[in-house]
């Protein structure tokens, strides 16, 4: 039995062109839309440990961290309200990127990404200035918003402008960008801490302004996509003078006759939505909600978002723990870079299966060391303490070697694009649901379940890495508009998918 296939059909044949600086400078600018949210991620985890900031807006929170005698390592930040202030932002990213599709699909990706932008600039003014919980959480549901938009286009975008042998570095690119965010975000929470009066989470909040004011400009001056150029719209010269520039040749016209051919498919379809659930297109459907499921259960969350809380619970002090989440954030962004390296050399699938079992021995090994030396009221030795960082920056390592960059690649590229904004939106949207519920969970779930957090967590990784092993066939190489190959040829999935002949003969039930 065959688990693997890399594509051998027609459809693998190079189109002309090369690297160019105008592609290049174009998907750099679209990437910083990771930038966005990589910072959310990051700066969420180190402003909710701040002092000034629980006892302005959580005092709950604050009494029990000055309870020092009746607390439990693992059940100090435990707040349905703090939660919310994380996970308010994913809700409202679910339904924007609902909303981002209709916008994608009928003006464009560029716009989609300038909507993104402006949402993203006014919800980090409102938390910057937040003088209440209202005030807060209304800035946490506009940058939701931005979210939601952002990451509905840009992804498409970046698959989309790359040529085909390098469209997983491409892509890739958002990752990093969403690893730089991060690790931005916590150097600066690690700065503005020790400001004096207690205002420095104000900046945290506040600095998001930054990125999304780069993109936003940037994205005025971005092209649209030959892909989107041919889809909402007939004029095919524009598209051929996007191409020829993108790829740095005159001769477009195979890469151009593929893309017009997707289109005409593509305009016949009026409802993609209802289109995706057809028997034909379940392998996309499929993985459009595992693959950003399992993402969001490999337990990267726990780290990305609560990183300083959980190193404050193996006994680090507040600083200790914001500078070990920087550790954290560069470990994550180097690794990142060499998957974006290697990418288009090894391929999706040894990826995933490497970064899968990396990150199943060291959360495996991390929960151990806490059940066994940590304890409800005990702390880490010093040595521990620095075994169990380690240990994370392996996890985090393994993690931006495949599920991270991954977990957006393979679905940006595997949709045909008459349901192409469909696939995207529900990638996005399940992506968002489940970063919605273990935002909003993590805390109650690290009280009740303590150190088996971790093996809850590897226990997902190890599922998702069976997983892909057997029902993830290979895209590497293969043009974006000639995808379809590759499940016509897999073992499982070849009985849903229709040959063309079908289609020929008109059966497309």
């Amino acid at each position: 039995m065959a688990v693997g296939i890399v594509p051998t059909s027609e459809g693998s044949a190079d189109y002309n062109g090369r690297i160019t600086w105008f592609v290049v400078l174009s998907s750099i600018v679209a990437a910083t839309g990771g930038i966005i949210f990589g910072y959310d991620i990051g700066i969420s985890g180190g402003v909710i440990s701040m002092a000034p900031f629980l006892k302005k807006f959580f005092p709950e929170v604050f009494t029990k961290m000055t309870q020092v005698a009746e607390r439990s390592n693992y059940c100090i930040f435990d707040s349905q309200l703090l939660t919310s202030f994380t996970s308010s932002l994913y809700i409202a990213g679910l339904v924007a990127s609902f909303l981002a599709s209709p916008v994608t699909r009928t003006y464009g990706r560029k716009p989609t990404i300038i909507i993104g932008g402006i949402a993203f600039l006014i919800g980090s003014a409102l938390g910057g200035a937040a003088s209440n919980i209202y005030m807060l959480l209304l800035g946490r549901i506009l940058l939701g918003v931005g979210v939601g938009f952002a990451n509905q286009a840009v992804p498409l975008y970046l698959s989309e402008m790359a040529p085909a042998k390098y469209r997983g570095s491409f892509n890739i690119a958002f990752q990093l960008c969403v690893g730089i965010g991060v690790l931005f975000a916590s150097l600066l929470n690690y700065g503005v801490e020790k400001i004096k009066g207690g205002w420095g989470w104000r900046i945290s909040l506040a600095m998001a302004a930054a990125p999304a004011t780069f993109l936003t400009i940037g994205a005025f001056f971005l092209p649209e996509t030959a892909n989107s150029l041919i889809q909402h719209g007939n004029d095919h010269q524009k598209a051929k003078k996007i191409l020829q520039r993108v790829r740095g040749t005159t001769d477009v016209q195979a890469e151009l006759d593929d893309l017009i051919k997707a289109s005409d498919k593509s305009k016949a379809v009026k409802h993609p939505f209802k289109q995706i659930i057809k028997r034909k297109y379940r392998p996309q459907l499929v993985m459009s909600i595992l693959i950003p499921f399992f993402q969001q259960v490999t337990g990267i969350n726990v780290i990305s978002f609560y990183a300083p809380i959980l190193f404050q619970t193996i006994g680090l002090g507040a600083s200790a723990s914001l500078m070990s989440a920087v550790v954290t954030g560069v470990v994550g962004t180097s690794a990142t870079f060499l998957a974006l390296l290697i990418v288009d050399r090894v391929g999706r699938r040894a990826m995933f299966s490497f970064g899968g079992i990396q990150m199943f021995v060291s959360q495996m090994l991390i929960g151990i060391i806490m059940a066994v030396k940590l304890g409800d009221h005990g702390v880490l030795s010093k040595g521990y303490g620095l075994l169990v960082l380690v240990l994370i920056c392996i996890y985090v390592a393994g993690f931006s070697l495949s599920w991270g960059p991954l977990g957006w690649l393979v679905p940006s590229e595997i949709f045909p694009l008459e349901i192409r904004s469909a696939g995207q939106s529900i990638t996005v949207a399940v992506g968002l649901i489940f970063t919605f519920i273990i935002a909003q969970t993590f805390l109650a779930m690290l009280c009740h379940l303590k150190s088996g957090i971790f093996f809850f967590f590897g226990a997902w990784v190890a599922i998702m890495t069976v997983f892909v092993y057997f029902f993830l066939p290979e895209t590497r190489n293969l043009p974006i508009e000639n995808m379809e190959s590759i499940w016509r040829d897999h073992w499982f999935w070849k009985r849903f998918v229709f040959y063309q002949q079908d289609y020929d003969k008109g059966d497309t039930t």
